[in-house]
């Protein structure tokens, strides 16, 4: 696979003529080191790439001074998807499944009552509390872009477009999404949305942003905004899995304990840590220090 000229980037575009903002992600290196972590069957692999894809793109257009997440969970076969994305740039993202997996790979694998939530966390500078907003809605879709594309659609009325796409170890996906309140050209955003129908993933994965715009949208006066850097890393800490262990309640959490000894490991990178039984019991007696993720540290 040859090197990608905007690997592991994140980059901003506005189309003026159509009142329409998007963003485009490539992951390379930074998808390689998320999906070394576990031996994914190749659809779970890839249903993980482009979870991670999107939170990336999210993160495009939320004003977070924080963390975006992605959690897409259920009772099927295909249990969790996790990807989480911070204002600084850095992405981590897990996966929960059982055997066997149905082919092709849906969001219908989750089951019935499914849900999709996406969760901002934000501290702004000099707050002294995060701020937490959740949105949640049931999981009723053929593919990740449907999903996504119907929680923009319910939860903030806005037309969105997306198409995620993992192929040869790279994921990649790109969004488009009407400025609020903008009205652009009358018929822009169908204009476009005929445009978009036209991007496969393939070609979404293996060209340079100003060559996928300039394919898709040149007479659309497309306008680069900025362009920032992703990477793999985890804000798993010590102070986070001991909120973890608090959520679980002290009963349970002393029962981790074996030989006077709670060992804890990230399942995001593989990070350990210990907790001895006296430390375990001050957990109880302190106020949380950080937020927590649903239990995914």
């Amino acid at each position: 696979m040859k090197p990608h000229p905007d690997r592991d980037t994140l980059t901003r575009f506005l189309l003026e003529r159509s009142g329409i903002r998007g963003v485009v992600v490539h992951l390379d290196q930074t998808w390689t080191e998320i999906a070394a972590r576990t031996d994914y069957p190749p659809e779970v692999a890839a249903r993980l790439g482009e979870t991670c894809a999107a939170a990336a793109l999210f993160t495009g257009h939320a004003k977070i001074d924080g963390r975006l997440s992605v959690q897409l969970r259920g009772t099927g076969a295909l249990r969790t998807l996790f990807a989480e994305c911070t204002a600084a740039g850095t992405l981590r993202g897990i996966a929960h499944f059982d055997h066997p997996l149905p082919s092709p790979l849906t969001p219908r694998a989750f089951g019935a009552g499914s849900l999709l939530a996406i969760t901002i966390e934000s501290t702004p500078p000099g707050a002294q509390e995060t701020t937490r907003y959740q949105g949640l809605v049931g999981l009723e879709a053929d593919s990740l872009a449907e999903a996504f594309e119907a929680y923009f659609d319910q939860s903030e009325q806005l037309p969105t477009r997306l198409l995620l796409a993992t192929v040869e170890g790279r994921t990649a996906g790109v969004m488009l999404q009407k400025l609020p309140g903008a009205e652009g050209d009358m018929d822009g955003w169908n204009r476009c949305n005929a445009l978009f129908e036209t991007l496969g993933g393939q070609e979404l994965a293996q060209l340079p942003v100003e060559t996928l715009l300039h394919r898709l949208i040149h007479e659309e006066r497309e306008k680069l905004l900025d362009r920032r850097p992703l990477a793999f890393a985890c804000s798993c800490s010590r102070e986070r899995v001991g909120d973890m262990l608090r959520t679980l309640g002290a009963d349970e959490a002393q029962s981790a304990l074996v030989d006077g000894v709670a060992l804890v490991h990230c399942d995001f990178c593989g990070e350990g840590y210990r907790f001895e039984a006296e430390q375990i019991a001050s957990l109880f007696s302190v106020s949380p220090t950080a937020p927590g993720s649903d239990r995914l540290q």
